[in-house]
């Protein structure tokens, strides 16, 4: 090929055109570095989370992009040079929209994982989920760009899609203990009856807080420091108890038993001053909360009723509990208010008659009934 003169120089028209776009490469690149690193310092000083997490996901896909621009520039420079080559025609349109595509599913990607990584270190319930949602969105982003790529390629689809769907469902029959935990692990995401740090307590009676929710199960750690993963098809299908929903404060009743000779409205009013006073000083108590007293039996020994407390926490109701019991038992020993002991009454009267009415049944000679 003839060459060219440039700058005094007679130069090949392929060198010529390589340089150009590599100057251009290399300039692209170095107002990216310049411009995006003081982008993304000045951003981060913003309250706003959208702006920082766009400029965050460019810098690979602005890399991609200025290959893109090499290519076209290297085939601009080409034509404007008179080099004609068929294998130059035939790749570099394709290699364009190539890097392009590539570029967007690249910052889609980027963006969706880093807004999830985002959002989950402010919510407890993304916070154990988080590797579920970016898988998800990992695998949707990825599966329909690389299908684009493949059509921008010349790569025909419909066989590629055909086989995908009976593979899928060939998959999907061996793996379904495990797509039924993966699926109910999303269920428990979108309805949220748990959620990570809740307290809980399962069917089987074990109580717990819960740790993480993963892509197969779901891990509570007991009281005694120790875990139960429970698979997620399990979990989603049982009976739970969520004591930190819809909150966290909960009623605490005790149960009280007076004696029958006591004034039962003093009784109230001397129970109710001591329950106050220990949810407004308890650390533990909630202090706005309108305690009551309810009598609602006449037992054996005793007259019961129920005062109704309130715990800031499910944990927390056992410190109030007994911080109440032992506030009003040194209450009622002050104001003479009796707690009796269990008491089982026997009519000897009743008993004696029924003796001699036995005795006179009975053959006075041998013993024998008559």
């Amino acid at each position: 090929m003839e060459t060219l003169p440039f700058s005094g120089l007679f130069l090949n028209p392929w060198v010529i055109a390589s340089g150009i776009s590599l100057a251009t490469m290399l300039t692209l690149l170095l107002l990216k570095r310049l411009i995006l690193g003081r982008t993304i310092a000045l951003l981060g000083r913003s309250r706003f989370t959208m702006d920082s997490l766009i400029a965050s996901a460019l810098p690979w896909p602005l890399t991609l992009l200025i290959l893109c621009l090499t290519v076209i520039v290297f085939k601009s420079a080409c034509a404007y040079l008179g080099i004609t080559s068929d294998q130059l025609a035939a790749y570099a349109g394709p290699l364009e929209y190539f890097l392009l595509i590539l570029a967007i599913v690249v910052f889609v990607d980027r963006l969706c994982s880093g807004a999830i990584r985002c959002y989950a270190e402010q919510s407890d319930v993304l916070r154990g989920s988080r590797s579920i949602l970016q898988g998800i969105t990992r695998g949707i982003v990825w599966g329909l760009g690389l299908l684009i790529l493949m059509g921008t390629v010349g790569i025909s689809i419909t066989p590629v899609i055909a086989s995908l769907g009976i593979t899928s469902l060939a998959v999907a029959l061996a793996l379904q203990p495990t797509l039924e935990n993966f699926f109910s692990g999303v269920q428990l995401l979108m309805d949220k009856p748990i959620r990570v740090g809740d307290f809980i307590e399962l069917d089987s009676g074990e109580q717990g807080f819960v740790d993480r929710i993963g892509w197969r199960s779901t891990w509570v750690r007991m009281l005694p420091n120790n875990m139960v993963i429970m698979p997620n098809s399990k979990l989603s299908g049982s009976k739970i108890i969520n004591y930190y929903y819809p909150a966290k404060e909960l009623s605490v009743p005790v149960e009280v038993g007076v004696h029958y000779d006591s004034d039962l409205d003093h009784v109230e009013r001397v129970t109710l001053e001591v329950a106050r006073e220990i949810l407004k000083t308890h650390e533990w108590g909630v202090a706005e909360y309108n305690t009551f007293v309810l009598f609602h039996t006449f037992d054996n020994s005793s007259i019961n009723f129920t005062v109704m407390l309130r715990a800031k926490e499910y944990f927390n109701r056992f410190w109030v509990k007994s911080a109440f019991v032992k506030a009003l038992h040194k209450r009622y020993a002050e104001e003479g208010i009796r707690i009796p002991y269990p008491i089982r009454a026997i009519n000897l009267d009743q008993e004696a008659a029924r003796g001699a009415l036995h005795g006179q049944d009975k053959d006075p000679d041998n013993g024998a009934p008559s």
